[in-house]
């Protein structure tokens, strides 16, 4: 995980992603790197336009409740709760993994 953090910092600082980079950067962090691992991902990121990969990777928010009170509910009926789906941390993590390929 820490070599992704790694590639997108220094995508975020403007910086190009590449094997000296990455290195830079985890060895700042105090992290020990690995040749090959670093070496394939950078391959894996060549042909990836990162940007595009983080924003169709975000998990949108919920929408705004509206303004207006709910209606009452009709006599007779039972009221039913709809439950409010909200995106999981697997779900999350899945988008992620979505990003480099």
């Amino acid at each position: 995980m820490e070599l992704i953090y790694a590639a997108m910092l220094l995508h975020k600082a403007g910086k190009k992603v590449d094997e000296s980079g990455v290195k830079k950067v985890l060895e700042a962090a105090g992290v020990k790197t690995d040749e090959s691992r670093v070496k394939a991902l950078v391959a894996a990121l060549a042909d990836v336009d990162i940007e595009k990969a983080i924003k169709e990777a975000a998990v949108p928010m919920a929408a705004p409740v509206a303004a207006s009170a709910p209606a009452a509910p009709q006599a007779g009926k039972k009221e039913e709760k709809k439950k409010e789906e909200k995106p999981s941390e697997e779900a999350a993590a899945a988008g992620l993994a979505g990003l480099f390929g």
